[in-house]
């Protein structure tokens, strides 16, 4: 009994240990389990995170049955890059990319970006006037210079960038600054080289991307409301072909939304319902520019006429550069109403630019004095939105390009 209780301990030492060793790896795997709940990760941890899961994804096998597997690896990627472009406030000096301190004037806002000595600086320095300094070397800009196009009555702000490298979403090259300025433009003008356009193209939408840009795509026509209590309810009001009930239960798992209605009014990816849940998506219209045309031959011109939303020009040489201006006024998509006092003719020289989406009479008068709309008791309208002219119409009528509008005040 002695010497069986002598050898005991042994034993229940090595058990011992062996529990200790795994006690203490569950304990870090808990303990990293709450970083990431917590958003107590650097962004170090977040890339290496994202990393694994990427890998995940390409070892899984595409098919119905891994497809709600497939949906909540990609939300688990929505959430690790909300924390990497809006990480969770504390004692350290990082934070998030606030942009550069430009203040916002004229009617829409246009964003230079690019890799660096692709030409932004020669583009803007032709077309605004504004000295940008350029250089042989990269990097020659290092913050933001803006300038002003006047085009059509409408004052456009143009604002070139500093060149953006590969990790900008991360914070490299104050790439956070950079792309925290592009989301406030109405405009993206991608200005790339002509030599190797293709490659550029991907590396920088995959930054924008990341930092929850989306490029010349329009919001997923999708509902989205929290409740209390009910579960989750999914009604489509049109055919769900990439997303199953069961994907959409483990992505509002992953999120933990436990009651909530959705409503499909558009057959939607996995990416676009995520992007619905996150809530803090920017849809920008971009113009894929190919600077630098002078430098290729015709042939691979006439390659790069088959790529969606682009324009050719030489910034040196000043090519179809007026061809630009008109497809940056087409892409602001915006309207002109010049004001008409009453007795005079109208104001044919200073219009007054609204964006297509917002183009009502209320709107109009807010643009001019937000206190007009108070006294405001009819409006005279001539022009394409007008079924005779004038027309007399009320605050929710809807202006055309073009129109002319005389505001009658109450007495």
């Amino acid at each position: 009994q002695s010497a069986g209780r002598a050898g005991r301990p042994e034993v229940v030492g090595v058990r011992a240990r062996g529990e200790r060793t795994t006690g203490k790896e569950g304990r870090e795997k808990d303990r990293e389990t709450e970083r990431q709940r917590g958003g107590k990760m650097n962004a170090e941890q977040i890339n290496l995170k994202i990393k694994e899961i990427e890998d995940e994804m390409a070892r899984t096998q595409k098919n119905k049955a891994t497809n709600a597997h497939m949906g909540l690896l990609k939300a688990k990627i929505a959430k690790l890059k909300r924390q990497l472009v809006d990480p969770p406030g504390g004692g350290g000096g990082g934070g998030k990319g606030d942009g550069f301190d430009v203040n916002r004037t004229g009617d829409a806002r246009i964003g230079l970006v690019g890799f660096p000595s692709v030409g932004k600086s020669t583009l803007l320095s032709v077309m605004t006037g504004t000295f940008s300094e350029i250089a042989a070397y990269e990097f020659t800009t290092l913050t933001c210079i803006p300038g002003i196009i006047r085009h059509q009555g409408a004052k456009l702000q143009m604002l070139d960038l500093p060149g953006i490298i590969e990790g900008a979403a991360d914070g490299k090259g104050r790439g956070r600054q950079v792309i925290s300025t592009a989301r406030t433009c109405n405009v993206i003008v991608m200005v790339l080289d002509a030599a190797k356009p293709l490659t550029h193209k991907a590396l920088i939408e995959h930054e924008l991307e990341g930092f929850g840009m989306r490029l010349n795509k329009t919001p997923p026509n999708i509902t989205y409301k929290k409740k209390d209590t009910g579960g989750v309810n999914v009604v489509q009001n049109a055919p769900l072909t990439h997303l199953t009930p069961d994907t959409i239960k483990a992505i509002c798992k992953e999120y933990r939304i436990v009651s909530a209605d959705f409503i499909f009014r558009c057959d939607a990816t996995m990416d676009e319902f995520i992007d619905v849940i996150e809530g803090n998506r920017v849809y920008v219209p971009c113009i894929y520019v190919m600077n630098k045309i002078d430098a290729i031959f015709l042939e691979e011109l006439e390659l790069l006429d088959q790529v969606q939303h682009y324009c050719p020009i030489s910034g040196n040489l000043k090519w179809n550069l007026e061809g630009l201006l008109e497809k940056v006024w087409e892409y602001c998509d915006m309207v002109r109403v010049y004001t008409k006092p009453k007795g005079t003719d109208p104001d044919w020289n200073d219009p007054v630019v609204l964006p297509r989406k917002k183009r009502t009479v209320e709107a109009f008068c807010n643009r001019i004095h937000r206190d007009m709309i108070k006294n405001f008791k009819h409006a005279m309208v001539w022009g394409q939105s007008a079924k005779h002219r004038p027309q007399r119409v009320g605050k929710d009528h809807v202006l055309e390009d073009e129109d002319v509008v005389q505001i009658v005040k109450k007495v």
